[in-house]
This record gives C-alpha cells, structure tokens and sequence, in this order.
C-alpha cells in the first residue's frame, strides 16, 4: 500500500468508471456491429448455397440423358444430401452468431445499468453530503438561538431601548424649558421697556408742567401743605421703582 498515494475523492472516482464504463461499452457496440456484419455475410452464403444446390439439381435433371431413372435419383440425393449439411453447417453458425450478439447486447445494457446505478448512487451521497452540511449549519444557529440568550437580549434591548427612550424626552423636556424661559424672559424685557417707555414718556411730559422750585424733603414741617404735582412726581418714581425690581 502506497501511503503517498493522494486519496481518491468520490467525485474523481466517479469520473473514472465512467470514463471506463464509457470505453467498455464502445468495445462492446463495436463487436456487436462486426458480428451483425458478420450475420449478414453468413445469411447471403446460406442463400448462395440453397440457390447452388437448386441449380445442381436442375442440371442433373437434364443433363444427364445418358443415366436411368434410378442413378438419376440417386445423384440427386447425393446433392440434394451435401446441400443440406453446408446448409445446416451454416446454419448452425448463423445461431451461434446471433446469440453473441443477444449476449453482447446484453452486457452492454447492464454496463449502462451499472452506469446509471454509479450515478444514482453519487447524486445520493452529495445529497447526504449536503444534508450533513446543512445540519452543522442548523446545529450551530440553534446553538447561538438558544431560547435564555435570545431572551435575555432582548430583554437587555428593551432596557436600552427604554433608557434611550427617557434619555431623549429628557433632553427634550429641558430643551423646551429653556426655549421656553428665554422667551419669557424676551417677553418680559419686551414688555418692561415698553412700559417704561410709556412711563417715561409721561414723567418727561409732567415734569415739564411741574413747578421748578425745589420739592419738599421728608422732614417738611407737618403744617407744610403739599403740591398735587409732588404728588404724581412720587407716585410715577414708586412705579417706577417697583417696575424695575420685576
């Protein structure tokens, strides 16, 4: 046993008894057409010899006048006898022949038989082949499919999934928050100048109809009698004072 020898795969042995199958089965198709040849030689000498011996026995019926009836008769046995045996002879090979070639026709279908069998029999191990494959396939995916990992993901996903959930409204609600507070504080500014614009609009237009003189300080005599333009002066400065503080 040669251990050097590279292990034969079953596709390559598959190619060579096909291949030898192939060549057998030509050398078969070539002897089967050689013998039919040989039959149909055989079958044309068989008629040659009948035809010869019908025509020996014609000449033997009238050329011969010199003979009597009895030796004419006797002569025609004779040939009619050696006709016969060649025609049995050929005869005899003409079966023979025939049944080579029901023979050799029959070995070349059960060559085809074996053939179609080998190939079967290779389509069934590829098959197998295939199947085997596909089940290490199905064995690992179901091993990394178990149903506790699958599970626990995604159980592990719809946490994450809920965090990020929360995660994004958060961001969201403080985003909003402070949109929200910065325009408040834009109204509000808005809104303070405004009223002060309007405020000062009407000190600037009372105080130019006040009196000039000096206003009375807080420790005015009490029997001191107060102005109604001093009046309106404090009451504009309050709200003033107390707009400012919003």
């Amino acid at each position: 046993m040669n251990i050097f020898k590279k292990k034969t795969s079953p596709k390559e042995a598959l190619r060579t008894s096909k291949r030898e199958m192939v060549v057998a089965t030509r050398g078969i198709e070539r002897e089967i057409a050689s013998l039919q040849l040989e039959e149909k030689k055989l079958v044309a000498e068989i008629k040659q010899t009948a035809k010869t011996g019908n025509e020996a026995s014609l000449f033997i019926l009238r050329c011969s006048a010199s003979f009597d009836i009895v030796e004419k008769l006797s002569t025609l046995r004779s040939c009619r006898c050696t006709i016969e045996a060649a025609t049995k002879i050929l005869a005899r090979q003409l079966v023979r022949l025939r049944q080579q070639i029901t023979n050799l026709q029959g070995s070349r279908a059960q060559i085809r038989g074996v053939a179609t069998h080998t190939q079967a029999l290779y389509a069934s191990t590829s098959i197998s082949t295939g199947m085997k494959g596909a089940t290490k396939a199905m064995v690992a995916m179901n091993k990394q499919m178990a149903p506790e990992k699958q599970a626990k993901v995604i159980k592990e996903f719809q946490k994450q999934s809920a965090q990020m959930d929360m995660t994004i409204e958060m961001m969201s609600e403080a985003i909003d928050e402070t949109l929200d507070k910065d325009e408040a504080e834009e109204e509000t500014e808005e809104l303070t100048n405004q009223v002060l614009d309007e405020i000062g609009v009407d000190i600037a237009s009372q105080l130019s109809s006040a009196p000039k003189g000096r206003i009375a300080s807080k420790n005015a005599p009490p029997n001191a009698v107060t102005s109604p333009e001093s009046t309106n002066v404090e009451d504009l400065e309050k709200r003033l004072a107390s707009l400012r503080r919003i």
